[in-house]
This record gives structure tokens, C-alpha cells and sequence, in this order.
């Protein structure tokens, strides 16, 4: 099955009207590669980007070095001087549809194995070269628990 999985192409699916400054939504698109470029570093496997079903979105979902588990990787795009950091900013109603999501990936793929959501925050100002961008790596933000 991991070998199934390892194969399966990455989707992308196309920016809809989703709110915000057309600006905002591209800086959150590069924040998303960036984070994808830096799972990869990790030797994990992008099986799968901005996965959308009815209960959510999944920013990306990859497979860890080992290929044993399964990783959902939601990303999160601030401006430095933002209330809240990226961290902060996933609360509860977000925690549900990122598990909701996906229970929904790992079913239509027939993964059987453990899986986690992990946080990749990008904090950066609009203006600053990329170079300069601050990426957090915050690993099962779940805790493993998955309540919801």
C-alpha cells in the first residue's frame, strides 16, 4: 500500500474566491510551497496538496521518511506584528475540520496506518525576501488525540 500511496501524483486545485487581498492569498500560496519544499528537505513523500472535500481542506499530506505514517501538514501564513502567531491562530473548529478532512483523505486512499496533523507556520513580512521568512515546525498539534 505504501508504494500505491508514494505513486499517487500531487493534486493542486485552483484558488476559488475565498476572501481576502488577491496579495494575501499569493503570499499564503508561496507560504504553502515553502512549507512543501521544506517536508521534502525532511525526505517526506507530498502525496497530495490542497485536498478539498466537503468537511475541509488539507494543505498538504505527505508520507514521513520511513513511510510509515501518514502526516497532514496545515499551513499557516502571518505577517510579523499579527495578533496572534500561526500556532495560535488553529483552534478548535479548525482542529475538527482538518480531522474530519482527513479521515476523508485516509479512507478514499485505503491507508490503514497511524497518521498526524502537523503545523507548519510561516511568519513573514509582505515585503521581506523569502530568505528572511521565519518557517515552525510544530509536529501532531493533536497531541495524537483526535476527540472531535
Amino acid at each position: 500500500m505504501t508504494e500505491r500511496l508514494a505513486k499517487t501524483a500531487e493534486t493542486t486545485k485552483t484558488e476559488t474566491g475565498s476572501g481576502g487581498s488577491s496579495r494575501h492569498l499569493l503570499l499564503g500560496r508561496r507560504a504553502e510551497d515553502l512549507a512543501a519544499d521544506y517536508v521534502r528537505r525532511l525526505g517526506w513523500t507530498v502525496l497530495s496538496r490542497n485536498f478539498s472535500c466537503r468537511l475541509g481542506e488539507l494543505d498538504i499530506v505527505a508520507l514521513d521518511k520511513e513511510g510509515k505514517e501518514l502526516v497532514v501538514v496545515e499551513v499557516r501564513y502571518r505577517t510579523f506584528g499579527d495578533m496572534q502567531s500561526p500556532a495560535d491562530s488553529v483552534g478548535p473548529k479548525k482542529l475538527r475540520s482538518l480531522v474530519s478532512a482527513g479521515r476523508v483523505w485516509v479512507e478514499e486512499q485505503n491507508w490503514t496506518g497511524p497518521w498526524r496533523i502537523d503545523l507548519v507556520g510561516v511568519t513573514a513580512s509582505p515585503h521581506a525576501p523569502e530568505a528572511r521568512w521565519k518557517l515552525e515546525h510544530i509536529p501532531d498539534i493533536t497531541g495524537g488525540n483526535f476527540p472531535f
